[in-house]
């Protein structure tokens, strides 16, 4: 398969460190997509999890392996942490192995607008107010993960393609509690406010 080249990537939620990661999807686009600007926002690691109890194999290495390599090959590699990674806000304004640790960063588009980039968790009202729920609605996307896990053998024993019921829910969540979060108004004001023209959430 033929390499692509992009300007910038935008990768965020990954989830190193839990079972439910799809660090072999992630590989394989990694070693298909080359780019300029790699930006990390967010959620890359999963701390909260890593700290219940230690799930680390081969492949989640590799992913770290191959985003330190297309640093050293000279790709940009900026990493915004997020609520599940907030571990690495210890580390802001260093670099590990090329790869740059920022609160939050700015992009320059092909057409010359700016870019705000950043997790988004401090806009989270969950995440500002009551990080229990957080903490709670973590334990259950958990859950829920792992009973996708044996949702999508059924479905590829049956001849389906995977399918994410975690994603589907989430978004579905997400959806019906919009309500609660005036969270686009919030970090659309920060991006107008830092004169940019566009805002890009992890």
């Amino acid at each position: 398969m033929k390499v692509k080249k992009h300007r910038a990537i935008w990768i965020s939620d990954v989830h190193l460190g839990t079972r439910g990661c799809k660090a072999d999807f992630l590989l394989e686009f990694l070693k298909h997509n080359e780019a300029e600007y790699v930006y990390l926002l967010g959620d890359i690691i999963d701390g909260w999890r890593l700290k219940k109890g230690w799930h680390w194999p081969q492949k989640h290495n590799d992913v770290v392996q191959k985003l330190l390599r297309k640093a050293r090959k000279g790709s940009n590699v900026v990493y915004v942490p997020g609520n599940h990674d907030e571990f690495a806000r210890d580390f802001l304004d260093m670099q590990f192995g090329g790869i740059e640790v920022k609160e939050e960063a700015e992009h320059i588009t092909a057409d010359g607008r700016r870019m705000l980039m950043m997790h988004g968790d401090k806009y989270d009202g969950v995440m500002k107010y009551a990080k229990w729920l957080a903490h709670l609605g973590d334990w259950a996307y958990e859950t829920l993960l792992v009973i996708n896990h044996y949702f999508n053998i059924v479905r590829r024993k049956l001849g389906y393609d995977y399918w994410s019921l975690s994603a589907y829910l989430k978004h579905k969540v997400k959806n019906a509690v919009s309500f609660i979060s005036d969270f686009e108004e919030l970090v659309a004001g920060a991006a107008k406010k830092d004169n940019m023209d566009i805002v890009v959430c992890g």
